[in-house]
């Protein structure tokens, strides 16, 4: 069995308003499936420490301070910020200050919709054709991230199992997390590392080296690495 067990991508009603997730009901679920930690990452805020440190006393969770940040070139799990800073809605920037902070970044869902044709559309913009190959070579985003979610628990088959095969083709590991809003998606895709994780640095530092993997059916009772599978149509 891997060390800590961790949801890479939390939402809760404490800084998301498409959630119905409460801080209570986030511990419930997680003890009930095994959960061992969590990531909190709100949209563009980050709880502050009097939060968090309460709510890892209530929960025995190890427990992480993220964020979610709406860039320029999508959405980004970024660990290591204090706080929402000037600028980084661009996502060089968010680079730049993820670097000072010494933390880590992470694209979420970088493939969400993009294999429905109404969603690019709707921009004028032809289908997305592109292979995993043309997609780390031609999207700028790749090239500014430490990682990307391949398992997200928001996403189709399809977009996850493209997701994965290009974080082969860029010799990443990739993050599985559920994106949960709900008590239903808790655990639906975790992230595993190797070591039992102690806090917020020591995890910082795994996610460094590369000791971690993405994993699905911990919510189910049917826990396993996610790996390839046949590229689904939808």
């Amino acid at each position: 069995m891997p060390g800590t067990i961790v949801d890479m991508h939390v939402h809760t009603v404490r800084g998301a308003s498409d959630s119905s997730l409460t801080p209570e009901e986030l511990i419930e679920e997680a003890q009930r499936i095994g959960l061992g930690g969590v990531n909190i990452s709100e949209h563009d805020r980050v709880w502050d420490v009097r939060q968090i440190e309460e709510f890892r006393r209530e929960s025995g969770l190890f427990v992480s301070r993220g964020m979610e940040v709406s860039t320029d070139l999508g959405h980004m799990i970024v660990i290591g910020l204090d706080s929402y800073l000037p600028g980084i809605r661009r996502a060089a920037e968010l680079r730049r200050a993820v670097d000072e902070a010494g933390g880590f970044m992470i694209v979420a869902h970088p493939f969400r919709h993009f294999f429905d044709p109404i969603h690019f559309r709707r921009d004028g913009r032809p289908p997305f054709e592109m292979t995993p190959e043309e997609a780390a070579e031609r999207m700028a985003v790749f090239r500014l991230v430490d990682e990307l979610e391949v398992a997200n628990g928001g996403c189709t088959p399809r977009e996850n199992q493209f997701a994965l095969r290009l974080a082969r083709v860029l010799g990443k590991r990739g993050i599985g997390a559920s994106d949960c809003h709900s008590t239903q998606g808790v655990g639906y895709f975790t992230t595993a590392f190797e070591e039992e994780l102690r806090d917020q640095a020591h995890m910082l530092a795994e996610l460094r080296a590369g000791r971690y993997q993405a994993y699905e059916g911990l919510n189910v009772g049917e826990f396993r690495p996610y790996v390839e599978q046949p590229l689904p149509t939808k």
